[in-house]
């Protein structure tokens, strides 16, 4: 049996109903999201998201703002 996210990775869990362009634009935030992200201020790779927009660093404790999905970017 094959398995069902080999291609839309952690996005098969929406199966068919969602459609494929959807399900793939999910992918890629979802991909773009959970990359290690660079803090701002100390320049270490140590960022968690918090909620939306708010991340901290694991490194120098800095609770800041940014970006919903990525620091930064985009």
């Amino acid at each position: 049996m094959a398995t069902k996210t080999k291609k839309v990775g952690s996005a098969g869990r929406l199966r068919v109903g969602y459609g494929k362009k959807l399900r793939e634009k999910i992918r890629d935030v979802e991909k773009l999201q959970k990359n290690k992200q660079k803090c701002p201020y100390c320049k270490k790779e140590g960022i968690k998201r918090i909620s939306n927009g708010i991340w901290l660093c694991k490194k120098c404790d800095k609770k800041f703002s940014s970006n919903s999905y990525c620091v930064g970017e985009k």
